[in-house]
C-alpha cells in the first residue's frame, strides 16, 4: 500500500497529493491533504453507451460525519440523503471539470470525491475541485486540462487565498475561480456589496494562484511519467450536416431575420422546416448515404439541425450585431414588476417578468426556532435565511413528473440565497428567520436572476427592512477565433448558442452575487472584466423598473406575520428562566400565549400574534432576571399562604416569603389574621440566603396610604448590541 506523496508549497500552505495508495480499482485516484482537511478523490471511466448524444457525468461529493468528529443526528444515525451543501459543491466539481472533455465523448464518467478529516481552517470544496483534475489525468481519461480551484476572500484591504471559515464569514467576499491554462473557466461568489473593480481584481489574484497550481500538475504528472493525449476525434460522417448547410441556411436564415415574431411563433417555423427536410431526406434514394444515416439514428436529423440553426445565429450575431429577437448586444427584454400580488396571508409576494421569463416570490416570516438545523460538515450550526426555488415543467411549456428538487433547483435557490445574505437586516434589530420561495412560472433564460429580483420585491413587500434592493442580470458570450460579443440578459436559446452564462446580482454600490459557467476552456480575465462591467447598467435598468413597483419596504408588517420582541438578559440567568423540567418557561408561554426562544448569549425572542401579550412575557422574564438587594422595598401581591408564612410576587414571575415572625410587630397566631391571598401589600428584602430564596417582612414597612418609601425604579435591560 506504499503510494507517492509530492507537496506544493501553496500561499505559506502545503497542499499533499498521494497518488497510487487508494482506491486501486478506481480509474485514477488522489488523496488531497491541507492541514488536517483530507479529502480523497477518484475518477472512474466505462464503457461509452449506444445512441446517445451528450456526455454521460456524474459529480459527486460524499460527507462523512466522521470527518469532524460527529455522529449523524439523524435516527438511523448514518449519513442519508446528501445535504444541500454537498449538492452545492458537487454542482462546483461539475461546472469546471464538463466543459474539458471532448464534445465526442460519450463515455460513462464518475468523479466522486470523500471527505474524510476536516480541519475548520482548510474548507474542502476548493481542494476537491484540484482533485478532480487531478485524478482524471491519472485516469488517462481525455481531458483538456488541468484544472484547479482556488477561494480568494478580502479582508479589510488584503485578498487572502484560501481563508478559513471564520475568515470567510468575516470578510467581504467569497470567491471561487477555477481555470486552466486557457483562461478562467468558473466562478462563484458572494459579495458584500462589492465594486465592479474590486471584484475583477479578486478573479486576476485568483486566476495567478490557479497557474502555480496548474504547474503543480503538470509537474508531477511529468515525475510520474505519464503522457497526457488527446485521442483524435472519432471520424463523422458529414454527408447529412452538408445537405442540411446547402438546403436549409437560408429558409433557417429568414426565420432568425424576423426579429418581431415570438419564440413560439420562432420555434414553430423552425419546426416546419425541419419536418419538410425529414420529407425530402425520406423520398431520397434507399441507398442514399445521407437517407441511411437518418435511418440509422432517428435523432442524427434533429441534432444537426439543431447544430446548423446554432451556427447561423452564431454568424448573425458576430457579423451582423443582431439577437434573435432583434435586441442590440446590450439591451435588456421588457421588464414588468408588482409587489403584493397574493393575499395578506401570504407574509409578502412579488411577481417579476422580463420576456418571457416570469418569477413568482413569497416571503415567510419565522421565528427563531424555525432556524433550519444543519447536520453536515459546515461548522455553521443553523441558518436562518432559506431560499428555496422550484422549476415546474409547465414553465417550458412540458410535462414531466414532478418531484423532490434537483441539483438545479439547489443551485439556482443557493445563487439567489447568497445574492440577498448582504443586504439583510442584523439579527439584533429584525430577529426574524425568513424564507424566501421562488417559483418559475414561464421560464426563456436568467429565471436565477429573475429569482433574485422577486425575492427583493417579496421581502420589501413583506417589511424586512432591507440595507438595499437587489437586482440581477445573466450574460452571455459568443467566440469565434478573436471575435468575441458580449450580450446583455440573455434568453434561453442564447443561452444554448452561447460559450458563456454569467450571471450578475448587486444593488446599485455594488456586486453581491456572481456565478460564470462556460462551455469552452478558458477565458481571459480582461474579457470576464467586459462581461462584470457590461452587466452594471443593465442591472441598474432593471433596479429601476422594480422600485416602479416598491421602492421601500412596507412600514407594516402582515397582519398574520409574528410579532417579535428582543431583548437580552445574564447568560447566568438563562436556567432560572427556563426553570426545573423547562416548568417556569412552560408556565409563561401558556399564561400568556407566547412563543420563547433563549439562546446561548442570552438573547431572548418573544413570538405572539398579539403585542400586548409578548410585553407581558417580557414584564415576566425581566421580572426573573431582575437582580434584587437587600433593603429594596417593592409593593406586591399575596399569592398564597402556608402555615409559617405568606408568599408575595413582588416582580412579574418572582416571588418572596413573608415569615409569620415578620408578618407584624407583634406576634401573630395565623398568618390568615394578617394577610389573605389577593392583597397589595409593601414589604421589604429582609435577607436573600445562600439558596438564593428571598426573605421579606412587613416589620417597620409602612402600609395602606401611609407615608411610604418608594420603590427604586427596576434595573433596565441591557440593550442588544
Amino acid at each position: 500500500m506504499q503510494g507517492q506523496t509530492q507537496s506544493i508549497s501553496f500561499d505559506g500552505r502545503e497542499i499533499r497529493l498521494t497518488t497510487g495508495r487508494y482506491a486501486p480499482q478506481a480509474g485514477g485516484s488522489v488523496m488531497m491533504e491541507c492541514g488536517d482537511t483530507a479529502v480523497l478523490v477518484t475518477a472512474t471511466r466505462s464503457t461509452g453507451r449506444e445512441g446517445i448524444d451528450f456526455l454521460p457525468l456524474i459529480c459527486d461529493y460524499e460527507e462523512r460525519l466522521y470527518a469532524a468528529g460527529r455522529i449523524p443526528g439523524s435516527f438511523m444515525r448514518r449519513e442519508g440523503r446528501p445535504p444541500e451543501r454537498a449538492t452545492l459543491i458537487a454542482r462546483l466539481i461539475d461546472r469546471p471539470m464538463r466543459p474539458l472533455f471532448p464534445s465526442w465523448m460519450r463515455d460513462d464518467l464518475q468523479i466522486v470525491a470523500t471527505c474524510l478529516s476536516l480541519d475548520e481552517r482548510v474548507p474542502a470544496d476548493v481542494l476537491a475541485v484540484t482533485g478532480a483534475s487531478m485524478a482524471t489525468l491519472l485516469a488517462g481519461i481525455p481531458f483538456q486540462g488541468p484544472m484547479a480551484a482556488v477561494r480568494v476572500g478580502l479582508l479589510g484591504d488584503d485578498f487572502v487565498l484560501n481563508p478559513s471559515y471564520r475568515e470567510i464569514e468575516r470578510g467581504d467576499l467569497d470567491l471561487v475561480v477555477a481555470g486552466t491554462p486557457d483562461g478562467v473557466v468558473m466562478v462563484e461568489a458572494g459579495a458584500n456589496q462589492l465594486p465592479e473593480g474590486d471584484v475583477i481584481e479578486a478573479i486576476d489574484f485568483g486566476y495567478e494562484a490557479v497557474c502555480e497550481l496548474i504547474k503543480a500538475q503538470q509537474s508531477i504528472l511529468k515525475d510520474a511519467g505519464i503522457k497526457q493525449v488527446l485521442p483524435e476525434p472519432p471520424t463523422q460522417d458529414t454527408k447529412l450536416s452538408t445537405y442540411l448547410e446547402k438546403n436549409c441556411s437560408k429558409s433557417i436564415g429568414e426565420v432568425l431575420k424576423q426579429f418581431e415574431q415570438t419564440k413560439a411563433e420562432r420555434d414553430s417555423k423552425l419546426d416546419a422546416i425541419k419536418a419538410k427536410t425529414a420529407e425530402a431526406i425520406d423520398s431520397l434514394k434507399e441507398d442514399d448515404a445521407v437517407r441511411k444515416s437518418v435511418n440509422a439514428n432517428s435523432k442524427v436529423l434533429s441534432n444537426n439541425f439543431k447544430a446548423l440553426t446554432k451556427k447561423l445565429m452564431r454568424e448573425q450575431i458576430i457579423k451582423q450585431g443582431k439577437r434573435v429577437d432583434g435586441r442590440k448586444l446590450d439591451e435588456v427584454r421588457t421588464i414588468s414588476s408588482a409587489a403584493g400580488v397574493l393575499p395578506k396571508r401570504v407574509h409578502g409576494s412579488g411577481l417579476f417578468q422580463r420576456g418571457l421569463t416570469q418569477v413568482l416570490s413569497t416571503a415567510t416570516l419565522g421565528t427563531p426556532s424555525d432556524a433550519q438545523e444543519m447536520d453536515d460538515l459546515n461548522p455553521g450550526p443553523e441558518k436562518t435565511y432559506l431560499h428555496h426555488y422550484n422549476f415546474p415543467p409547465y414553465s417550458v411549456g412540458e410535462t414531466r413528473p414532478m418531484r423532490s428538487p434537483g441539483r438545479r433547483e439547489v443551485g439556482h435557490g443557493s445563487l439567489a440565497e447568497r445574492a440577498i445574505i448582504p443586504v439583510l437586516p442584523p439579527k439584533d434589530t429584525f430577529p426574524y428567520v425568513l424564507r424566501v420561495v421562488s417559483e418559475v412560472l414561464s421560464s426563456n433564460g436568467s429565471t436565477s436572476m429573475g429569482s433574485v429580483c422577486g425575492s427583493t420585491l417579496a421581502l420589501m413587500d413583506a417589511g424586512v427592512p432591507l440595507k438595499a434592493p437587489v437586482s440581477g442580470a445573466a450574460m452571455g458570450l459568443i467566440k469565434e477565433d478573436a471575435e468575441i460579443r458580449i450580450l446583455t440578459d440573455i434568453q434561453g436559446i442564447e443561452d444554448f448558442l452561447g460559450d458563456m452564462d454569467f450571471k450578475v446580482a448587486g444593488t446599485k454600490d455594488g456586486i453581491t452575487a456572481l456565478q460564470m459557467d462556460m462551455k469552452i476552456t478558458g477565458l481571459p480575465v480582461k474579457t470576464i472584466a467586459e462581461a462584470v462591467n457590461q452587466a452594471r447598467p443593465a442591472r441598474i435598468h432593471i433596479l429601476e423598473k422594480m422600485l416602479e413597483a416598491i421602492d421601500a419596504p412596507r412600514t407594516s408588517l402582515s397582519p398574520h406575520a409574528p410579532r417579535l420582541l428582543s431583548f437580552r438578559i445574564d447568560p447566568e440567568l438563562i436556567g432560572t428562566v427556563i426553570g426545573p423540567g423547562g416548568r417556569t418557561i412552560k408556565g409563561i408561554t401558556e399564561r400568556t400565549n407566547t412563543k420563547i426562544d433563549i439562546e446561548d448569549g442570552g438573547i431572548v425572542t418573544i413570538a405572539s400574534h398579539d403585542g400586548a401579550a409578548a410585553e407581558a412575557a417580557q414584564r415576566i422574564i425581566e421580572g426573573l432576571t431582575r437582580k434584587v438587594n437587600e433593603g429594596e422595598v417593592f409593593s406586591g401581591t399575596i399569592t398564597r399562604i402556608i402555615p409559617i408564612g405568606a408568599f408575595v410576587e413582588i416582580l412579574p414571575g418572582k416571588e418572596g416569603m413573608i415569615h409569620i415572625s415578620q408578618l407584624s410587630e407583634a406576634r401573630v397566631e395565623k398568618v390568615d389574621d394578617v394577610v389573605k391571598v389577593g392583597d397589595e401589600v409593601t414589604v421589604r428584602i429582609r435577607e436573600i440566603d445562600n439558596r438564593g430564596r428571598i426573605n421579606l417582612t412587613l416589620r417597620g414597612v409602612p402600609q395602606n396610604g401611609e407615608e411610604t418609601q418608594s420603590e427604586p425604579a427596576p434595573t433596565p435591560v441591557a440593550p442588544l448590541n
